[in-house]
């Protein structure tokens, strides 16, 4: 299917062959009819899947005709709350993008700047606000933003705004939004208070799911590297010795974390930088820009940071530690492998956390295969002189760690590999 089949306007066709969209997704395809005819939508939608584009296309085809012929007023029309600074801004990038010959105006707002620039914008006239929960209540208590006239609203990564704590601001919103409107409501994974939350706010909707959140794409080439704890950051600078690896994004689970990574790699010479809850917007920003740029080589993120980063072409995801939430797992290598592309996820694990290992592996139902052949290997006995490790039934392995054909080496060439299931995964030979 092409976009054209979809009952769009010329302006919004004219402005995705702009950006060299033809082909929608699945979910912009299945979304997209559904939001055109008012429906309330319930997307269950992973990161990578083209959900920005599945509720803002028809978004801004709805406000236009309806509100072309009449005049021009300061009032909000539509809403979107999304949970990160960095995810707010890439949607109004998206509004911007795909409105670019409509005669709508789009803002973003959110925390940790000042808020007289977010203001003055908002006194001039919205049509269409991006908002991240904490600044948006803040206004509101100031009296600068009012719902009252908000017919379009997306409530977007429902279970991260979980994640965070941020429940209560959404439901402190939705208080304020008007009983007659259309609510789009995205999530990518289902938990029983995000599903409560959903009943409360949605009516009669259309459930649209695509890619569930227990799968990995199959261009993915995943593996495993038991690594000791200490031996880590070695292990990293010994892997990123590979000039074709062009870009990486490094996860670990904490912010000081994140920053004595990219400070270790940035001594031994490859240019690294961190982004966290606890660096100010532009250093956040102009990191994230310097990376989709190649001036710096690695970029070292938290989850929550992360969450909403959209690079083209990002060939490899390094997890220096295993998130100890197995979805997680899902959304960090959703970064790579993405339009059909072969990604690469590279994870380490040391004794304490061969637990999250076995729960990954449990919700993907894969084997993850193991790269041993590496200088910094931790062997079997002293994971057992740990005594971390635990014996669980292991998932069935689908074979090549996620990738049709493949083993998960970096080089994407087939290695040998054993049975040998010492720890949670496959045993093979890793790549120099």
């Amino acid at each position: 299917m092409l976009f054209k089949e979809l009952n769009l306007i010329e302006p919004i066709l004219k402005a995705l062959e702009t950006e060299g969209y033809t082909q929608p997704t699945p979910i912009q395809e299945q979304s997209i009819p559904t939001i055109l005819k008012g429906r309330d939508l319930l997307g269950c939608a992973q990161t990578g899947t083209g959900k920005t584009a599945a509720f803002a296309i028809p978004m801004l085809q709805l406000l236009h005709e309806k509100h072309i012929n009449t005049k021009t007023t300061k009032n909000i029309k539509a809403l979107v709350l999304t949970p990160t600074r960095e995810l707010a801004i890439q949607i109004e990038e998206s509004f911007k993008a795909y409105g670019r010959n409509l005669n709508l105006r789009h803002l973003v707002i959110f925390g940790g700047v000042n808020q007289f620039s977010q203001v003055e914008a908002l006194k001039k006239g919205v049509d269409i606000l991006v908002a991240t929960p904490g600044r948006l209540l803040d206004l509101m208590n100031q009296g600068f933003i009012s719902l009252n006239t908000i017919e379009l609203f997306v409530l977007d990564e429902a279970d991260r705004m979980l994640d965070m704590g941020f429940i209560h601001d959404v439901k402190k919103v939705v208080a304020k939004l008007p009983t007659k409107r259309q609510t789009l409501f995205f999530s990518a994974t289902m938990p029983d208070e995000i599903q409560k939350l959903a009943n409360t706010i949605l009516s009669n909707p259309t459930k649209v799911e695509v890619t569930p959140v227990s799968s990995t794409a199959e261009t993915i080439n995943q593996s495993i590297y038991f690594v000791d704890k200490p031996d880590k950051k070695k292990l990293l600078i010994h892997l990123l010795q590979d000039k074709t690896i062009e870009t990486a994004l490094v996860f670990t689970r904490t912010k000081h974390g994140a920053d004595r990574i990219a400070k270790d790699l940035g001594h031994a010479g490859i240019k690294a930088a961190a982004i966290h809850g606890n660096k100010s917007q532009n250093a956040r920003q102009r990191a994230l820009n310097d990376f989709k740029d190649k001036n710096i080589r690695v970029l070292v993120a938290t989850d929550i940071a992360a969450r909403g980063i959209d690079i083209d072409q990002l060939s490899h995801v390094f997890n220096y530690e295993l998130p100890n939430i197995p979805e997680s797992y899902v959304h960090r290598i959703g970064r790579t492998g993405r339009a059909g592309a072969n990604g690469f996820a590279i994870s380490f694990c040391d004794a304490e956390e061969n637990e999250y290992l076995l729960d990954i592996q449990k919700l993907i139902k894969i084997t993850l295969p193991i790269v041993d052949d590496h200088p910094y290997p931790l062997t079997w006995e002293k994971m057992l002189a740990k005594n971390q490790v635990k014996r669980k039934p292991q998932a069935q392995s689908k074979g090549g760690g996620g990738k049709k054909g493949g083993d998960g080496n970096m080089s994407g060439k087939p290695r040998n590999a054993s049975n040998n299931r010492r720890f949670g995964g496959n045993r093979r030979r890793g790549d120099r």
